[in-house]
């Protein structure tokens, strides 16, 4: 098989520890209180590696992307993050998708936020 035709997927997982609060119509008084997560996030870049290169994306490269994003998020209180609003698996999700897609628009396949301890997760994706 042709590694044109294929499909590669390359991805990247980071943790970031944040508190926050929510406004929820169930489980109200817990989540008004300040609380934080430990948080698992995953990237995933595709595409056809460079014929020159090798690869999809520099693996370096976008590590160094994900440090500096995971600047933003780690031991920070959510509610103050420009840009995120309400701290939910969701916006969390858009949050860091739009930060990637600013530098690999094109390559960005996916993110996921995970709180594994609770087993909630949120996947957008192309």
């Amino acid at each position: 098989m042709k590694a044109a035709r294929m499909k590669y997927e390359l991805s990247q997982t980071f943790f970031f520890e944040a508190a926050h609060t929510l406004r929820r119509q169930v489980e109200v008084e817990p989540s008004l209180r300040i609380h934080g997560h430990t948080y698992v996030a995953e990237v995933c870049v595709g595409g056809t590696p460079d014929p020159v290169s090798g690869m999809v994306v520099d693996l370096a490269l976008l590590r160094r992307s994900i440090a500096a994003l995971r600047e933003t998020l780690d031991h920070r209180f959510l509610d103050h993050v420009e840009g995120l609003g309400p701290a939910t698996l969701e916006n969390l999700s858009t949050y860091i998708w739009h930060a990637m897609a600013r530098e690999y628009p094109t390559q960005l396949q996916w993110v996921e936020v995970r709180r594994e301890v609770s087993g909630d997760r949120c996947r957008i994706q192309r």
